[in-house]
């Protein structure tokens, strides 16, 4: 699998499924999840309501992966995850790690070769951005699975060059 980082907007990717940080209702929020919303339109959020009424009828639990259709988003698939927020007195690295192993194996369910994703959990969820590209990173590369393409979009410098040195480190 190639791995490779790109500086923008996750929303742009021309790729087969696109990761949301998602909020565990499931129903938009701030960040890249409002943004996924806005811009991909209100099929995924009608789908999102579906899944609420049907087998997350309490949210989406931290760590799991579910896919929707990516509605205007020129990918495919919106795969959602619902990041662990961060603790400086609980370690809650595996959560965190199960949510890009989780949407690897929803991509590979969905026949995905190309998925793109933000960084999970490093905005509003507090995340330290070193720590969250090391596990990122890490977890993504030791993962086995069909996809070939996988980009971490990155939205801000700082973002960008704590991927890079997690790169270069992994």
């Amino acid at each position: 699998m190639e791995i490779t980082l790109v500086r923008g907007d996750i929303t742009a990717q021309d790729v087969d499924a696109v990761v949301n940080a998602a909020n565990s209702s499931l129903l938009g929020g701030g960040g890249v999840d409002g943004a996924i919303h806005r811009r991909g339109g209100p099929a995924i959020l009608e789908e999102c309501r579906k899944l609420r009424a049907s087998h997350y009828g309490g949210g989406l639990p931290t760590g799991q992966a579910v896919a929707t259709t990516a509605g205007d988003l020129p990918a495919r698939w919106v795969i959602h995850t619902v990041g662990p927020v961060y603790s400086a007195t609980e370690d809650r690295s595996a959560q965190l790690a199960s949510c890009y192993r989780e949407s690897l194996r929803v991509a590979d369910e969905l026949d995905v070769r190309s998925i793109a994703f933000p960084a999970v959990s490093a905005g509003v969820y507090g995340w330290p951005m070193d720590d969250a590209a090391r596990i990122a990173v890490g977890t993504v590369r030791g993962t086995m699975t069909q996809v070939k393409d996988a980009r971490f979009v990155l939205f801000t410098p700082d973002a960008h060059e704590a991927f890079e040195r997690a790169l270069a480190g992994a």
